[in-house]
């Protein structure tokens, strides 16, 4: 019986979903949110696969050689303080250190190897530490700032992503190659936020109060782009949500390409948004 050969080429990008490590009936477990699997797979058009809160099972090399892109998702849990030089954080404020020890040393090889990234939320968060910068642990309460975070818990679930503010998109950007509109509205919902911005990362969005809501790495060999709010939630009805996810999509159709065919490795993601 004769079988079609396997071709690498064939097929849809590998895409990593960063995953949180929780407790399920006194068991480790990870878990991650089903609207990042919809997002990847009907947006990007990639095959989604969960990424462990598994420092000791996970390897750059390995995932270099293997994956086509990966996304940083949001979650409950912050960046533990250390990782930034801030003080212990507020009693009851939920941290995921294998998470932290996971995604943290893996960003900038990621990176610089050309797997393009998308990072929301923690993700947004995580990446920014990585490169050097530093977190607020309670925008809300600075004088001056909007309180972003998410309101009424008794709402349901669908309202909490409502577009909560304005975003203004700086100009010549990622974003800015995007969409034809500067200043558009998203749901952002957070009680982090960026302090100081880390070294290397681009401006390419802001809050009315000032708070950067987007970034991207500058000089990233493909797509490595940071924003604070959830494109993920808003992918059948924001134009901004499906615009983000699909460039995400193309850059990881190009990488794959390169990754398993030879051809010419993918374009920056600022020259793609020149």
């Amino acid at each position: 019986m004769s079988q079609t050969p396997f071709s690498a080429r064939a097929g849809r990008p590998l895409v990593a979903i960063a995953s949180d490590r929780i407790e399920r009936h006194g068991h480790p477990a990870h878990a991650l949110l089903h609207g990042y699997v919809r997002a990847v797979s009907e947006l990007a058009d990639a095959v989604p696969l969960a990424l462990p809160a598994a420092p000791g099972a996970v390897d750059a090399a390995s995932l270099v050689h293997g994956i086509d892109g990966i996304v940083l998702t949001g979650s409950p849990s912050n960046v533990a303080p250390e990782h930034y030089g801030a003080g212990a954080l507020p009693e009851g404020v939920l941290l995921d250190r294998d998470r932290d020890a996971t995604v943290l040393p893996l960003l900038p090889q990621l990176v610089s190897a050309g797997v393009p990234v998308l990072a929301v939320c923690r993700g947004f968060q995580e990446m920014n530490v990585a490169w050097g910068g530093t977190l607020d642990a309670a925008v809300h309460s600075r004088s001056g700032r909007l309180d972003h975070r998410e309101g009424d818990h008794g709402r349901p679930i669908e309202r909490w992503y409502d577009d909560s503010h304005d975003i203004h998109i700086a100009p010549g950007g990622v974003l800015a190659g995007l969409v034809p509109l500067m200043r558009l509205p998203v749901n952002s919902l957070h009680h982090q936020g960026i302090d100081r911005l880390g070294e290397g990362l681009r401006l390419e969005a802001s809050a009315p109060d000032g708070l950067v809501e987007a970034f991207s790495v500058q000089g990233a060999p493909s797509f490595a782009l940071g924003v604070q709010w959830h494109p993920e939630m808003r992918i059948d009805d924001c134009p901004l949500a499906q615009a983000i996810f699909k460039a995400f999509g193309e850059a990881c159709r190009a990488r794959r390409r390169w990754r398993t065919g030879g051809v010419q490795q993918p374009a920056p993601a600022h020259a793609l948004a020149a």
